[in-house]
């Protein structure tokens, strides 16, 4: 579609897709057959993908793969690509929310502790009353349950699955079970009911503008300063591609 244009950076697909087409872009995927994904692609994920084919197949497989690092937006530009647009998960999961009531469509949240779901699911109701919630699970449950889980979103087949923290796999879990789903779209977000829930603060606009997020990573867990090392990894790969690479299509 012409709102929406597939480009690789380091061989891993990101779509372009501006902010004022993105309703559009996801309603006209709503409507294909099959289970639909949004991945929210860090310089972090990128980096995985490359190492592992899993997840690079589900990359590949996602609907939409919506760039949220600064260094994926340079990357593609130092690559002389089309560059994409970065998007801040939550604010982008909100407007997503806010286009899913105008067209009253339904929700199904699944993951956080157990707290965090019921505050999150009050919230939605009090912000967004035209938006049906049809189903919600706690996260960090025993294996044996996954499969009533898997049966309960597809029954209750609704538009979005919202997905937060304590699932399996993360946002490999919709992948590895895409099969067993209707037509519903899943987003996976760590955070997401935690912060509907107003246990978690929200990364503000200014911070995520400047691609300063990553401070407040470093402030909760300090391990997270040998990411320079991967930092610099990736940069050397830019300029490796950039050098001995042909440009090659990525296909969905």
């Amino acid at each position: 579609m012409d709102e929406c244009t597939r480009i690789d950076v380091l061989g891993v697909p990101v779509d372009v897709v501006k902010p004022e087409n993105l309703e559009d872009v996801i309603f006209s995927l709503y409507e294909k057959a099959g289970t639909k994904q949004i991945v929210f692609l860090s310089i972090w994920g990128l980096l995985r993908a490359k190492r592992s084919d899993v997840y690079m197949q589900c990359l590949k497989n996602a609907a939409l793969v919506l760039p949220i690092s600064k260094s994926i937006v340079k990357g593609a530009t130092f690559l002389k690509k089309s560059a994409p647009v970065r998007y801040n998960p939550f604010s982008t999961i909100i407007s997503i929310l806010t286009s899913l009531e105008s067209r009253y469509k339904s929700i199904y949240l699944l993951g956080g502790k157990k707290s965090s779901l019921m505050d999150s699911e009050r919230n939605i109701r009090a912000t967004y009353p035209g938006l049906q919630i049809v189903g919600r699970y706690v996260g960090y449950y025993p294996k044996s349950v996954e499969k009533d889980i898997i049966s309960a979103v597809y029954k209750a087949n609704p538009a979005l699955v919202l997905v937060g923290d304590g699932i399996r796999h993360g946002e490999m879990w919709a992948f590895e079970n895409r099969n067993q789903f209707g037509t519903s779209f899943f987003i996976y977000y760590k955070d997401v009911l935690d912060i509907l829930s107003a246990r978690k603060k929200r990364i503000s606009k200014e911070t995520f503008e400047k691609g300063k997020e990553i401070w407040s990573e470093l402030i909760r867990n300090p391990l997270k300063i040998f990411l320079i090392f991967s930092y610099m990894w990736y940069k050397i790969l830019l300029l490796g591609w950039r050098l001995f690479k042909t440009d090659k299509k990525t296909t969905a």
